[in-house]
């Protein structure tokens, strides 16, 4: 079975919203959730979901919020954290990361903490048992993507293609996902430009993929109240599940 895991922003429209609609998706096929942190500069994120960041923020989220998101959903769906380095470094690493796996989150995905930083912080992630999820582009080398992955841990976030979220550009990821499968076990999970209608594509030869403009778009959606927001983000989690295991 291959694993569909969700992004959605943290406190948007609001904290109470994220709650519920964590639990349905994870009541509709979604393995495992990412918990957006809402920045003020998402240079890895397509323009829907930067425009919900800065709905947020404008709507007052704050990194308390995620906590108690996290409190919520976390026991029952397998719960990650999505965010830019400075707003987990302004948190102190070294009490975040106890407190995260205390309250059950799993991983980390920060986007722009280059692999070479992110070997200081290994042992704090590895007393926590919390993983920080690893990137692999299709422009990396065979032996720069044998040095990323050799420590790997929960899944490998392999980048669809060079650019943002949410474009729909597409590249041939097989020989990337062989290269990656030879050095390591750890499951690949393809992310960046995942639909309904890419997915079944996206999929061959990896073990997930990660979709969040899809769902974003429909948090966007001013036309839907909140239950048909939460209606329109399960079914979209069911169809996407069944074409990646069809």
């Amino acid at each position: 079975m291959k694993n569909l895991v969700a992004y959605i922003t943290s406190g948007y429209p609001e904290k109470s919203f994220s709650i519920d609609l964590a639990l349905a998706l994870g009541a509709n096929g979604v393995d495992m959730l990412e918990l957006g942190v809402p920045f003020s500069d998402p240079v890895a994120d397509g323009p829907l979901i930067e425009k919900a960041n800065h709905k947020a923020l404008e709507l007052g989220f704050k990194f308390k919020h995620l906590l108690e998101i996290s409190e919520a959903v976390a026991p029952k769906i397998d719960t990650l954290w999505m965010g830019y380095f400075n707003s987990f470094f302004q948190q102190n690493f070294t009490t975040l990361l106890p407190h995260a796996s205390k309250l059950g989150v799993t991983g980390l995905i920060i986007p722009d903490l280059p692999h070479e930083e992110t070997l200081r912080y290994k042992e704090l992630f590895d007393a926590n048992n919390i993983a920080n999820i690893s990137f692999v582009a299709p422009t990396d080398t065979k032996e720069r993507i044998e040095e990323i992955v050799k420590d790997a841990k929960k899944f490998i976030y392999l980048v669809a293609y060079a650019g943002i979220t949410g474009s729909g550009a597409s590249e041939d990821l097989q020989e990337t996902i062989s290269n990656i499968k030879s050095f390591t076990q750890t499951p690949v999970h393809v992310g960046f430009g995942v639909n309904q209608h890419t997915a079944k594509e996206k999929v061959k030869g990896a073990d997930g993929v990660i979709v969040g403009s899809a769902f974003v778009s429909i948090l966007l959606d001013d036309t839907l109240n909140y239950t048909q927001k939460i209606a329109r983000c399960s079914e979209l989690a069911r169809i996407i599940k069944n074409e990646i295991n069809s």
